[in-house]
């Protein structure tokens, strides 16, 4: 197993407080400018995981058999994981209804609310916006994450083909489709008639089951097998999606998703998924 530990707020006395904890002879290895890890073969590092969690630090026991040229797929959600804001509740924003917006996605994200229903009814809100609206958000508001260019370049360099999948819209995904280089991105599509918004979503919604469908479609497609599939997500949205995958990465992600995920980043950025899986 590697005990990775990463983190801005990482200091020596922090390795040495860890090490304390687990013992042996090894000695922690740099990864990165703010990761190490440490071989070991201990099965539970609950102490140590409090500790890293007090401190602002990610923790992880890794496999050895886990790393990056074992993976062959990387399917992530979109807002609040690949990108810095909620789509929705900025397009909201535009009518000055992003309270209102805002409140509903919360509840979704954390599995309060079925997110179709919830999706409708968001949607439903914005009727009569103009579609020059969603353009604004992409120029003035939607960057990436930290850590997701290097992260999709690392894909790249290994491999890995990556996939958004979103339940967020068509144009957004696209957009950071071409932003980051990803392979595949599917989305829901706003019906627009006469450059407005209708309040309405075309087609099937991105839900929670479609996102663990498209895992498993572009899977068989690849080729691949379940041990070389990843998941990245935020949102109760993705837990599905996370299951199919042979690991999760809950990413800054709500109470319930960091419960089932393989693993949880919650103060490093995307490339601290690299440093699980250094090769």
């Amino acid at each position: 197993m590697r005990l990775v530990i990463q983190g801005r707020a990482i200091g020596m006395a922090h390795l040495t407080h860890i090490h304390r904890i687990v013992g042996g002879s090894t000695q922690f290895m740099q990864i990165d400018e703010h990761a190490y890890y440490l071989p070991t073969d201990l099965t539970d590092v609950t102490e140590v995981k409090d500790f890293c969690a007090a401190q602002s630090i990610d923790c992880a026991l890794v496999p050895d058999v886990q790393r990056l040229s074992q993976f062959g797929l990387c399917v992530m959600d979109m807002d609040s994981t690949l990108i810095n804001i909620e789509c929705i509740d900025e397009i909201a924003d535009m009518m000055n209804l992003k309270p209102q917006v805002a409140a509903i996605t919360e509840s979704a994200m954390r599995g309060e609310l079925d997110f179709a229903t919830s999706l409708k009814k968001r949607v439903a809100l914005l009727k009569g916006l103009d579609k020059m609206a969603l353009r604004r958000v992409i120029d003035e508001r939607l960057q990436p994450n930290p850590g997701a260019v290097e992260w999709i370049a690392t894909c790249k360099a290994n491999n890995i083909k990556t996939m958004v999948v979103s339940g967020g819209f068509s144009l957004f995904a696209n957009h950071v489709k071409d932003l980051l280089g990803l392979d595949y991105a599917v989305a829901n599509t706003l019906e627009i008639v006469d450059n407005k918004l209708t309040g309405n979503v075309l087609g099937d919604i991105v839900d929670a089951d479609r996102k663990a469908m498209e895992l498993l479609t572009l899977r068989e497609t690849l080729n691949l097998r379940f041990d070389q599939t990843i998941a990245v997500g935020d949102g109760a949205n993705d837990l599905k999606m996370m299951k199919v995958a042979s690991v999760g990465v809950a990413y800054h992600a709500k109470p319930i998703v960091q419960q089932h995920a393989t693993y949880a980043l919650n103060f490093s950025g995307l490339d601290g998924i690299r440093n699980l899986f250094v090769a």
